[in-house]
């Protein structure tokens, strides 16, 4: 689907942290940099350059397009989260969704 789609960003979501993963090698373009404040700024979650991981899907969109790619981690426990977490972490996600249309 990414090689048949022009898209300008990628996200991935994933449970477990409560922060966005946003470069991979230096490889990111700018812009990045901008983006993920702002969803780091709309969701409450902590913006991380790097985590020493070379197997994710942004990791691969990075490298191949040199676009922003970002692995977004919601809710924080042990998987499976629970249900109690679900507006919290929809509303988080909400944030970050919508500001990807503006930004």
């Amino acid at each position: 689907l990414t090689r048949k789609r022009d898209f300008a960003r990628v996200l991935a979501f994933h449970t477990q942290g409560e922060v966005i993963f946003w470069g991979f090698e230096n490889m990111e373009p700018p812009e990045s940099e901008t983006i993920v404040n702002e969803f780091a700024r709309v969701s409450g979650y902590e913006p991380v350059k790097s985590a020493n991981s070379y197997a994710g899907y942004k990791d691969w969109y990075i490298q191949d397009w040199r676009r922003p790619g970002f692995t977004v981690e919601l809710g924080k426990g042990t998987n499976p989260l629970p249900i109690s977490q679900f507006d919290e972490i929809y509303q988080k996600s909400l944030g970050i969704f919508l500001a990807g249309l503006y930004m």
